[in-house]
């Protein structure tokens, strides 16, 4: 399928997952939490599915992703103003997300922030794909430097404490390192220190319910993390009490980032039952629109696109 689009519209507004409002009367309003501001397109000549569809993609998009698009396999799909003829595809949306939010990046690093088992890892790949940065794991960071040591046995043999060092260390080091997506390890946050060296970039926590948390890890097991060692109940009770705990450590932490993705918020936006089903794409996509919305009302993209 051969599609051609022709740019129609370039002011870009942080409409995202989260923020994507009612449909009333083929009307979709999408809200701007941050800048209080609201924006509306008028939708035509759309299926209920297609209506579903697009409103979880191209809801995800600011109004500088519509385009003079035609694309034979959704013919009469309508967004106006901008008449796009949307493909509705998740990895081109990526990719044109991506290719979008990086010139106002200029480089900077990206660092995701969360608990075990948010998927940090996985979707900061997907991520630095299709931004063409590289991807980076702190955690592994650390261990590269101890020799290959792994994170449970730097606990058990050396404490806390001094992973703690050594992985401050690694993100000083990181923070002075262009182009990268950094998946940091799930307690990072609890150092000031760190977050000064991650907000030479940007920071993005994946806020995910302990539920799914520790379905996650109950899953592969307890072993591999440190800090979620207790001694009765199943695999599920032990990684949900552990998570918990935590989570009363970190939460408040981890609402300093710079921008923050709820993935209940996902699942309701995309009428998913479970969390589980939310693909690291449509996660991925949903990162860039919260770092757009962040630049965006931290002026970044006003200045350059109105100079």
């Amino acid at each position: 399928m051969e599609t051609t689009c022709h740019p129609t519209l370039q002011f870009s507004t942080c409409v995202g997952l989260e923020r994507i409002g009612r449909k009333l009367n083929d009307l979709l309003t999408y809200p701007h939490q941050r800048c209080n501001k609201t924006y509306s397109f008028r939708v035509s000549n759309l299926s209920d599915s297609q209506r579903r569809s697009c409103s979880a993609l191209h809801g995800q998009s600011s109004v500088g992703l519509l385009r003079s698009c035609k694309a034979s396999r959704v013919a009469g799909t309508t967004l106006e103003p901008g008449h796009c003829h949307a493909s509705c595809d998740g990895n081109w949306l990526l990719k044109h997300k991506a290719q979008e939010v990086a010139s106002f990046l200029d480089g900077r690093c990206i660092f995701l922030v969360g608990m075990m088992g948010s998927g940090k890892t996985t979707v900061g790949k997907v991520l630095s794909d299709a931004l063409g940065y590289s991807f980076v794991d702190s955690d592994r960071i650390v261990e590269q430097s101890l020799g290959g040591t792994s994170v449970r046995q730097i606990f058990k043999q050396c404490g806390e404490t001094f992973f703690r060092d050594i992985e401050s260390e690694a993100l000083r080091k990181l923070s002075l390192m262009p182009k990268q997506v950094v998946a940091t390890g799930g307690g990072s946050v609890v150092r000031p220190i760190n977050w000064k060296y991650m907000r030479q970039g940007i920071t993005v926590w994946l806020d995910v319910p302990l539920d799914a948390l520790a379905r996650r890890i109950a899953a592969v097991g307890t072993d591999s993390r440190p800090l979620i060692q207790f001694e009765s109940g199943d695999p599920y009770t032990k990684a949900f009490m552990g998570l918990f705990t935590l989570s009363r450590k970190r939460t408040e932490a981890y609402s300093h980032a710079d921008a923050r993705v709820s993935l209940q918020r996902i699942a309701a936006t995309l009428n998913l039952d479970d969390i589980a089903d939310i693909t690291p794409t449509a996660i991925a996509i949903e990162v860039l629109v919260q770092i757009e919305n962040f630049l965006e009302c931290q002026g970044d993209l006003s200045m350059r696109m109105f100079p």
